[in-house]
């Protein structure tokens, strides 16, 4: 998955292949606005530590992580989907 600072891809852009328990600390964004799920299905939290709200992504590029969800949720941290 790819992660964007910014709304439309773009902004500072870095490639997750696994779980971050902190996108600010690990990092050093100040915001996650977009991401592209290129393979995998993936859970983002609100809160750092896989914390606070939670929603699901599926593959898909996703312009605008404002419009799925219903306030002004920041997202803080990531967990990938593994079957086990």
């Amino acid at each position: 998955m790819r992660i964007y600072e910014r709304a439309n891809f773009e902004g500072q852009m870095h490639e997750l292949t696994d779980d971050c328990d902190s996108i600010q600390d690990h990092y050093h964004m100040s915001d996650m606005q977009s991401c592209n799920v290129m393979e995998g299905y993936w859970l983002m939290f609100e809160q750092p530590n896989y914390e606070g709200k939670m929603f699901y992504l599926k593959p898909g590029k996703y312009r605008n992580l404002k419009e799925i969800s219903s306030d002004d949720t920041r997202f803080n941290s990531v967990r990938r989907i593994t079957e086990s």
